[in-house]
């Protein structure tokens, strides 16, 4: 007699499931979860024999893959996507970014972050990190979307929406980290802006703000020469090394963007156990530079891939990210060798798990958290299917997304989107950004 099957609550069935960016793509493949929990991966036959699924959910000819990772972003700039393009980065930021951005309120704040949470649960992202004002606001629209989400009130040396003082923004701090402690799909992590809008206090203070409270921190650096040449001329040293002298280079810390690095700091940051989030596209649009990451990963430093906010990257969608990363080094270094497909998928699986320091989240393994996409494998720029993994980073649009899900529960399927009322983001949306012009 056959033993009796394992319940379990889904098992989610494909053609294909890829469940870790360097590992090999498992055919006629199932995954079953238990709640928020994966159960075991691997043979369809093998895992209907063995468990009993309250739900089974197939998937067809899709393959079935962690879901993405992005490691930067400021959701809720999504209100001013185009409204300002083509322009170097001090004056895109100073002379149409900050002033529209005096104009935001929480509601608008929130609208935005809404809208980024459609566009991200429709293109394969379950899990992001934020940096922006009035963070309350997202924090409740990323726990009411499904998506996982590392989140922190930018932190500059004047007010901000959220704030009005820096013993303001600091005990907003620790009512976000108080707030949000246990729960599992949402963490705060302080972010000082950038070492340009903010002081060595201040830098030294959030560093001991995160160390107190256990929290990771994110912060922009060294993301155009202009910004190392001003940090030279105010501190005497490049941003880097700024922050390193005021002992922010440690595991708990990751630098959006890293354009501008020598030799002698990547060998710091090897040394120090930061992480890099990379915003390809942000940085060309900009012109910002290229970044250095054939010669980071070499040295071992964790490098993820963000988009940056929507005004700058003008989207959210993590698949152009992965493309974006593979084809720039490429051109850049004269070498088709450096960032390969597989290490671009791991960039935004496996190192962006690193880059919001969330163990477990990048991959589908047994006892890990149920976040999987599924990728229509049938579309035309995806046939034939000699290599996922290529297909996946090369050819894949993120329209072939059929399914996102986030702790065993499915945010999207086939057009259909279970917690997000869509018209009506899409309409308040309109008229919020309207009002920004």
């Amino acid at each position: 007699m056959s033993a009796e099957r394992i319940p379990c609550s889904v098992a989610v069935t494909a053609k294909y499931l890829l469940p870790h960016a360097l590992e090999p793509v498992v055919r006629d493949a199932a995954v079953a979860v238990k709640d928020t929990r994966v159960l075991a991966l691997g043979k369809e036959a093998d895992i209907l024999l063995k468990y009993r699924p309250e739900t089974r959910l197939d998937m067809g000819d899709s393959l079935l893959m962690p879901g993405l990772i992005n490691a930067h972003t400021h959701a809720s700039m999504t209100l001013l996507r185009g409204v300002a393009d083509d322009l170097p980065l001090r004056t895109w930021l100073t002379e149409h970014i900050f002033p529209r951005e005096k104009k935001l309120d929480p509601a608008r704040i929130a609208l935005g972050a809404k809208l980024a949470c459609v566009e991200m649960t429709r293109f394969g992202v379950t899990a992001f990190a934020d940096m922006y004002l009035a963070e309350n606001a997202v924090f409740d629209v990323a726990e009411a979307s499904g998506l996982r989400m590392l989140g922190g009130e930018g932190i500059f040396a004047f007010p901000s929406p959220g704030y009005g003082t820096e013993e303001e923004a600091f005990s907003l701090l620790r009512e976000q980290a108080a707030r949000w402690r246990n729960h599992p799909r949402i963490r705060v992590a302080v972010m000082p802006h950038a070492v340009y809008t903010t002081t060595p206090a201040l830098l030294a203070r959030c560093r001991d703000a995160a160390e107190e409270l256990d929290l990771s921190i994110q912060i922009h650096l060294a993301e155009t020469r202009h910004e190392t040449e001003e940090c030279l001329n105010s501190h005497g040293m490049t941003p880097l090394r700024y922050c390193a002298d005021l002992g922010l280079l440690t595991e708990r810390t990751t630098l959006a963007h890293g354009v501008v690095f020598d030799d002698r700091e990547l060998e710091m940051l090897a040394a120090g156990g930061a992480c890099v989030a990379h915003c390809p596209r942000s940085n060309m649009k900009l012109a910002s530079g290229v970044a250095r990451v054939p010669a980071m990963l070499a040295l071992g430093i964790p490098v993820a891939l963000g988009t940056d906010g929507a005004a700058s990257s003008n989207n959210l969608n993590m698949f152009q990210e992965m493309t974006a990363a593979a084809l720039l080094h490429k051109v850049n270094r004269s070498d088709p060798t450096v960032v390969a497909a597989r290490s671009a998928l791991a960039m935004a699986t496996l190192n962006g798990a690193r880059a919001l320091h969330w163990p477990g989240l990048g991959e589908i393994a047994a006892g890990g958290p149920a976040d999987i996409i599924a990728v229509d494998m049938t579309a035309p720029n995806m046939r034939p299917v000699l290599s996922p993994t290529s297909n996946i980073v090369y050819a894949a649009t993120g329209a072939e997304v059929r399914m996102t899900m986030v702790d065993g529960d499915v945010l999207y399927k086939d057009g259909d989107y279970t917690r997000l009322d869509v018209a009506a983001i899409f309409s308040e949306a309109q008229r919020a950004a309207d009002g920004l012009r």
